[in-house]
């Protein structure tokens, strides 16, 4: 089919499966142009828990899809790609959270969203990359187990220093790729832009930003600022957002390497086809479920 008969095609079997189409910032652009809403993955959840729709369309990796069916368990949700997966989510496994467990009896665990259902049903409390800071800011405990990643983690770590966080050696293999080098050619290619990093970076090039934050905070800062070039330090597929909402401003991938082979598998192909044979579908045990979502609950309670 032609593109704008697929789209017709998406459009049609979404008012028919009664579904909502969600698409996370990292998509390519033409997922994120057909999705009702566009955003991280933990408000797409939410979003998609408080709609009235019966069919959820995730357009992001396994993870997230998860994510969504542990908040909206009466509603089908369908991941187009089911191969659509997450490296660092698969660097950390219940059985690994157990082992941590009993090394470290007196440490609540705290799990990033970017992990499985079985991974946060073994945790105490669940963050996002935008409020992880304050999630451990809130528990008690100054011993904190925290996964899979280490990057966020020791970014964390300098920020709430009064709490001893003991670090998962999980990474996201595509911010990982970042390099003080690349900060360093960047920098001097653009003097007069400020250069805007995910904490999923190494520490040593964190270090060297001007601004540090979440996919949405990076978003909004960008947006607020009254700077007009910016450097960006996370996934590709955020410059979408970027020039759409403020295309008078200019902005630099950080890396090449910024760019989520997950993430872009979702195509609209998929979308199409997960529509018209309502695949694939996410399925979770309930006692799983349940208790995951006690661990996304608790992190809601913070605020």
């Amino acid at each position: 089919m032609e593109k704008n008969e697929l789209i017709a095609q998406i459009l049609a079997l979404k008012k028919e499966r009664n579904a909502v189409i969600v698409a996370h910032n990292y998509q390519i652009d033409d997922v994120q142009e057909i999705a009702d809403v566009v955003g991280d993955s933990f408000a797409l959840s939410k979003y998609c828990a408080e709609s009235p729709h019966d069919v959820i369309v995730f357009c992001g990796v396994h993870f997230m899809a998860e994510s969504a069916k542990i908040l909206s368990p009466q509603k089908t949700v369908l991941l187009p790609e089911i191969n659509a997966g997450c490296p660092m989510a698969d660097m950390v496994t219940a059985e690994d959270v157990r082992e941590m467990k009993r090394t470290y009896p007196g440490a609540v665990v705290v799990c990033y969203i970017n992990t499985s259902a079985e991974v946060k049903a073994e945790c105490d409390i669940c963050c996002t990359s935008s409020n992880a800071v304050k999630v451990i800011e809130s528990l008690t405990e100054e011993q904190i187990i925290f996964v899979p990643d280490k990057n966020l983690g020791d970014y964390i770590a300098k920020k709430v220093p009064q709490k001893k966080i003991i670090l998962w050696e999980g990474y996201c293999i595509t911010h990982h790729r970042v390099t003080v080098e690349d900060v360093k050619m960047v920098r001097e290619a653009h003097p007069d832009a400020m250069i805007l990093i995910h904490p999923e970076c190494r520490p040593e090039v964190v270090v060297l930003a001007d601004f540090v934050g979440s996919t949405k905070q990076i978003i909004d800062f960008a947006a607020a600022s009254k700077e007009n070039k910016f450097i960006i330090g996370t996934e590709m597929g955020v410059l979408v957002r970027l020039k759409k909402d403020n295309p008078h401003k200019t902005f630099y991938l950080l890396s090449q390497g910024l760019i989520c082979p997950n993430m872009k598998k979702t195509k609209l192909e998929s979308v199409y086809h997960a529509l018209r044979d309502m695949k694939y579908t996410i399925e979770l045990a309930e006692e799983i479920r349940l208790k995951a979502q006690g661990c996304l609950e608790r992190m809601l309670a913070v605020g």
